[in-house]
């Protein structure tokens, strides 16, 4: 084999290790996982969701003799809560809205300072009270809703109206479609309003990890934004330069015409 031989050779193999395609597979979540059929995902912190101004709370007091607690419960309203459109509303007890100052105005016990705390603290805290006047009470709160947002590259992004306290963000994701094949899963961006300032957060879905942040339970008021690909940027550039080349042609022909038009209309007399 002489010399010219090797180095056609060499050059053959360059060009097909060049054109080796990637087979990792970008769209999956959870690749660290590997090819394990089973195990324990990481656990996360707790999803005790901290009221904040402005959140809808359902507060019912009830014990064994229901007229010994009615006194501390709002009369029945036929309002429909907050988030409930087009539905033929029913009757029920009226809801408390968490003032600037975080605070509800409750039947008899009056003023209660609920933010920062957990339904289950806003529980005891009223349970405390009411026990002063009435055995074994038994109180039940619930955050009525919240809304979360979901933009980016999502194949349905929208406002979405929350009714559970516990929903994460591959609940949201779900509710929007899920990513597109656009969608970077290595940089899901959370932005949160905390203590007045807005902050964010980069979760990796390829990552297991992405359940022990405290991140993943959604919050009042939380922004999902997935970032486009490499992919998706490429090609916006690509059609923002075929725009703007054919727009330049377009002005060019136009001018064309013109002055030929021109030079016709010239010619002719």
């Amino acid at each position: 084999m002489n010399f010219k031989n090797l180095i056609i050779i060499a050059v053959a193999i360059i060009a097909l290790t060049g054109c080796k395609t990637s087979t990792e597979n970008t769209l999956s979540y959870f690749r660290n996982l590997g090819d394990s059929p089973s195990g324990v995902m990481p656990q996360g912190s707790g999803y005790d969701i901290k009221i904040v101004p402005d959140d809808e709370l359902s507060i019912v007091v009830s014990s064994r003799v229901p007229e010994a607690t009615a006194m501390f419960n709002q009369p029945l309203n036929n309002t429909a809560r907050r988030g409930d459109y087009n539905t033929q509303p029913t009757p029920r007890l009226q809801s408390y809205i968490v003032d600037k100052q975080g605070d509800i105005v409750m039947p008899v016990l009056g003023r209660l300072n609920v933010a920062g705390k957990s339904t289950a603290e806003i529980e005891q805290m009223i349970t405390s009270r009411v026990s002063a006047t009435v055995k074994d009470p038994f109180v039940r709160v619930e955050l009525v809703g919240f809304y979360v947002n979901v933009m980016g590259e999502v194949k349905n992004p929208h406002r979405i109206y929350v009714n559970s306290q516990r929903f994460t963000l591959l609940d949201a994701l779900s509710a929007a479609g899920d990513l597109t094949e656009y969608g970077q899963r290595g940089t899901v961006m959370v932005i949160r309003n905390e203590n007045g300032k807005q902050t964010y957060h980069r979760l990796d879905l390829a990552d297991t990890n992405v359940f022990s942040s405290p991140y993943f339970y959604l919050q009042q008021n939380d922004v999902v934004y997935v970032e486009p690909n490499q992919i998706r940027i490429d090609n916006s550039k690509y059609n923002q330069n075929n725009a703007y080349k054919l727009t330049v042609i377009s002005t060019i022909v136009s001018a064309a015409s013109v002055i030929a038009s021109l030079v016709i209309a010239l010619t002719v007399k």
